[in-house]
């Protein structure tokens, strides 16, 4: 008989706790935007579908993702980022609003707020048009960001990093939030990309998918082979690695050598988008609470088995993640830890 990773009664436990935390996400906040229509003929200036557009939505991504998923659980959420002086900037304000989430830590700067917008057609996506400039951050808009950091830290239970490369991220945010959140002993979720892969010494969760950590070490991860992965923790400096498998779950590998799988819980994918802020923002929520690494990522993969069944980037509550453990009952996940 295979183990439980997990009871009923301290998932209920654990996000209770979660729902009483204050998490600060430092990162790259976006503007989604979706245009949903229809295709009737091809172009006549171009062979391109014409898209008449029948709905028009807007959705927090990147970072504000992660804050909207902290928020789901009826948690606070400091968002730490930058924004543009402009129409996106203001939805983006006004959807965080909404949520009850704060703005004070928003940084206007000289740029325009990264914007993604989707056209689809019949469930497809047919385009995505970027609007950004992603080079890093400095002078007084590092400085800004500094001081939003702090603030948001100082009274937080556990910090996230948010890295999608639109250069809020820099070595000196970076090593201040660190510094900032070592110093009061609170737990580190991080989401990584290329850029500064390797400045995140001290993390609690570092959770870069598989692609983007071999491309960093330059070799092959074999989780089949424990005795490699001491000189990968040793480059990176971190408590525990977080990989995502698809459709094979996710490994949860220690600094110690100790790998726990934990098998996927998503019962129809329909749209991946976004999943990843959603594992993202339960660490750090379950972390919070005073979960394990491990407790943390089994109810973390429950959240993204909800997720990935709707569309786009989406909330999940805590109540739909304790119906998928409920759906999952008799599903092989671990003892209680």
């Amino acid at each position: 008989m295979r183990r439980r990773l997990l009871n009923r009664d301290r998932l209920i436990e654990l996000l209770e706790g979660a729902s009483r935390c204050r998490v600060a996400v430092l990162g790259d906040a976006m503007l989604d935007v979706y245009l949903r229509g229809d295709v009737e003929r091809i172009s006549p200036e171009a062979p391109v579908p014409v898209v008449r557009v029948r709905e028009r939505r807007h959705a927090l991504g990147g970072a504000g993702n992660v804050a909207q998923n902290v928020r789901a659980v009826g948690a606070m959420c400091d968002l730490v980022a930058a924004i543009g002086d402009d129409v996106a900037g203001q939805h983006l304000c006004g959807m965080l609003e909404a949520i009850g989430a704060p703005v004070n830590s928003l940084v206007t700067v000289d740029r325009p707020t990264t914007t993604k917008t989707r056209i689809v057609a019949r469930s497809q996506q047919v385009v995505r048009v970027d609007e950004e400039e992603d080079g890093d951050l400095d002078g007084a808009e590092v400085d800004r960001l500094l001081t939003a950091v702090r603030r948001a830290v100082d009274d937080a239970h556990a910090l996230v990093l948010e890295d999608y490369n639109k250069g809020v991220l820099v070595p000196r945010v970076i090593e201040a939030a660190m510094q900032a959140a070592r110093g009061r002993g609170i737990p580190i979720v991080v989401d990584p990309k290329y850029r500064n892969f390797f400045l995140y010494r001290g993390a609690t969760i570092f959770k870069p998918n598989r692609r983007e950590l071999e491309a960093a070490l330059g070799a092959a991860v074999d989780l089949e082979h424990a005795e490699a992965l001491p000189a990968t923790f040793a480059r990176l400096g971190v408590e525990h690695l977080l990989l995502t498998l698809g459709e094979h779950g996710m490994a949860l590998v220690s600094a110690g050598g100790d790998i726990e799988r934990v098998p996927t819980a998503a019962r129809e994918v329909y749209d991946v988008v976004g999943a990843g802020d959603t594992v993202t923002a339960y660490l750090a929520l379950v972390l919070g609470a005073g979960g394990s690494a491990l407790e943390a990522a089994v109810i973390a993969n429950y959240a993204a088995g909800v997720e990935v069944g709707k569309l786009g980037a989406a909330t999940v509550s805590a109540e739909e993640v304790i119906e998928a453990f409920d759906a999952h009952a008799l599903a092989p996940m671990a003892p209680s830890v």
